[in-house]
């Protein structure tokens, strides 16, 4: 076990990640707090989009103990909510001593807490999580550069990971977590299927995600929620692509997810294939659609047709 002394020789970034993993878990631990007690607390925040008590909860608990660790770090954070005062059993000091060990990347080992920004969704796959589809729901916490708004590290972890095989007692979630140019750790990254696969939203389909997806000629289309969930059917050789053709999806909903799919290699991008700036002043929405894959990425953009990228560019 490292020691708080030779904790603080770690790199930013790393220090950053390892308590991010633990703070998931705590997080991820009061999502199935409040789903076994039965409370939600629905609030409507728009069509398709719900809050419950388990995403302020949870972001409050993700937000306080984040600027707890590091007080001059920006965190960014899906709920418009009032922090409030959190009961110290809420908070999560710990770090991760699995990533604290790993040699950070050589450009990444220089940054300061100013120079990093945290976006965070509490509960990626809300809806889903209130109509008991708990294996797409997710807690997002992804890492990005204040000055090149590139998404560097993410932490991705599943509050309900293989929640049909064993009981409420025994569940603990599963922690997947990357660094760019280190790796992504917690998930095997599996040989992927026959055909062409292609993973996109339950709840908002429009004429161009259908058109963006049909040019793709897919032999199966899986709709499920979450972005991270989506991401993670990539990771896991269950998809080829994930392909949102919509406005939807924000900088919280693709920050970890791209930095954990980056760090194996893969890619994430808007529909056009131009990166997705994750700055402190960019606009919280991705107005130009998600467009992600382990491999062959440039085949994927060069077919999506042209007025479909001509109808992102008018979001």
């Amino acid at each position: 076990m490292l020691t708080t002394m030779a904790a603080s020789n770690v790199p930013t970034i790393l220090r950053v990640i390892a308590a991010s993993v633990k703070i998931s878990n705590r997080a991820g631990q009061i999502i199935r707090d409040v789903m076994r007690q039965g409370e939600l607390g629905i609030v409507e925040k728009g069509i398709n989009d719900l809050q419950t008590e388990a995403d302020r909860t949870a972001q409050r608990c993700i937000t306080a103990s984040l600027r707890r660790h590091f007080p001059k770090l920006r965190v960014f954070g899906e709920e418009d909510i009032e922090e409030g005062d959190l009961p110290e059993s809420f908070l999560c000091l710990d770090s991760c001593n699995d990533v604290l060990k790993q040699k950070c990347p050589e450009r990444l080992s220089k940054l300061t807490e100013e120079e990093l920004i945290v976006w965070v969704d509490p509960l990626d796959g809300t809806a889903e999580y209130t109509q008991g589809l708990l294996d797409h729901v997710t807690v997002l916490i992804g890492v990005s550069s204040a000055k090149s708004g590139e998404a560097l590290a993410g932490v991705v972890h599943q509050p309900y990971h293989n929640y049909k095989s064993v009981s409420p007692e025994q569940l603990t979630g599963r922690c997947i977590w990357g660094v760019v140019e280190l790796g992504s750790f917690g998930i095997q990254r599996q040989q992927q299927l026959a055909g062409r696969v292609v993973t996109t939203s339950r709840s908002h389909l429009t004429a161009t995600v259908i058109d963006a997806i049909n040019a793709l000629q897919p032999t199966h289309i899986e709709k499920v929620g979450g972005a991270g969930h989506k991401v993670l059917l990539l990771i896991e050789g269950r998809a080829h692509a994930y392909v949102f053709a919509s406005p939807g999806c924000k900088k919280w909903d693709t920050c970890a997810p791209e930095a954990v799919l980056r760090a194996l290699g893969g890619s994430l991008t808007d529909m056009l294939g131009k990166s997705i700036p994750y700055f402190a002043d960019s606009p919280r929405g991705n107005s130009t659609g998600v467009l992600a894959t382990v491999k062959d990425h440039s085949w994927y953009v060069e077919r999506i047709p042209q007025a479909v990228k001509d109808d992102m560019l008018r979001y």
